[in-house]
């Protein structure tokens, strides 16, 4: 019954878009290659977080991101604020300074002006922080019930520093992995502001714009091989992507990826991997052993990067998987992201 159900489901999943698509996991990456992939590729198109556009003399990045967050104010945020940090986010992790965005919103009739307002106030005072000017965008209004709410889409265009040359395909074997800070706090804070499982726990999104820090780390070094930043599906999904492109195996240490307290009681008492819990303020890191402590040292120094730990490293052995190193020394598999990961934030 168990096999026959499976094969339901993927013939259902290849014919229609399910939920899972949108993940950030397996169906993610399944559908960006059949898809997407398939009609749009040209050598600028990329996997990584921005594509880098070539300009005489210079490099620009240039990004997009649509945010559908329900609900659309969150301990530590809102709708407006993650559509700023996203784009900033994603251009950061090409090594790229953000000077222009564009934001196109979809607005359900009926949405308080008031509450647009917020929203839009949380967009400049993030814009303003970063550095970054909003400078185009569109408006529309659709019908009660045809979106939640407010949809944002927000486009970006950076220039990138001179001398970098950083992609999920550039991991080799000794690498140093790092995140810049505790994991999973923004998928908890989302999960837990729906209210369906009635737990009572103090937990904040760790949305935040992070240009500032990969700033400071480019000016200690320009010797880094992968930033990724680790939205949706968590460090997990974002590292079984970097070893799957650069053809790597990853070892992480269990006791050294920083987790909330808070954050991990409710994935225990939910059966929730931290690891594939969406991050709005963290990055994953991937440098040389021999930059490894100056990294951290820049990080820890920088705003939003306090608590950077070393969490593990690139190897050679089980390429394309990744491998959980537990606290009594011995070794397990992280199971590949699958399906639809808990809780769905966007």
């Amino acid at each position: 019954m168990f096999s026959i159900l499976s094969i339901w489901r993927n013939i259902i999943m290849e014919k229609f878009i399910t939920l899972a698509h949108g993940a950030g996991g397996k169906h993610t990456s399944e559908l960006i290659e059949s898809v997407f992939k398939a009609h749009f590729y040209n050598p600028l198109f990329t996997g990584d977080d921005a594509a880098i556009l070539p300009i005489p003399g210079e490099k620009l990045a240039f990004s997009t991101d649509g945010f559908i967050v329900s609900p659309p104010d969150f301990a530590g945020g809102n709708i407006g604020k993650l559509s700023i940090c996203g784009t900033v986010n994603d251009l950061a992790c090409m090594g790229a300074k953000p000077m222009y965005l564009s934001c196109a919103m979809v607005i359900e009739e009926g949405l308080p002006v008031e509450d647009l307002k917020r929203y839009v106030t949380s967009m400049e005072d993030t814009a303003k922080e970063v550095g970054v000017l909003i400078v185009a965008g569109d408006t529309k209004v659709a019908g009660k019930g045809q979106v939640d709410k407010l949809f944002i889409t927000t486009t970006g265009i950076g220039k990138v520093t001179p001398g970098l040359s950083l992609s999920g395909t550039k991991a080799k074997p000794g690498d140093v992995i790092m995140v810049t800070g505790d994991i999973g706090r923004h998928g908890c804070t989302i999960l837990l502001a729906r209210n369906k499982f009635g737990i009572d726990a103090e937990i904040t999104s760790d949305c935040a714009p992070l240009w500032s820090l990969v700033d400071n780390m480019l000016k200690a070094t320009r010797d880094i091989h992968v930033i990724r930043d680790a939205t949706r599906g968590g460090v997990g999904t974002v590292l079984y992507e970097i070893a799957a492109q650069s053809q790597v195996g990853i070892c992480l240490k269990s006791t050294a990826i920083p987790v909330h307290p808070s954050v991990r009681g409710v994935c225990g008492l939910l059966g929730l991997e931290p690891l594939y819990l969406a991050c709005e303020g963290r990055m994953v890191i991937i440098v040389p052993e021999e930059q490894a402590m100056k990294v951290l040292d820049t990080l820890r120094h920088s705003p939003h990067g306090e608590e950077t730990a070393i969490i593990g490293r690139v190897t050679d052995e089980l390429v394309g998987h990744v491998v959980m190193e537990t606290e009594i020394g011995t070794k397990t598999m992280l199971p590949p992201p699958r399906g639809e990961l808990l809780p769905r934030i966007c």
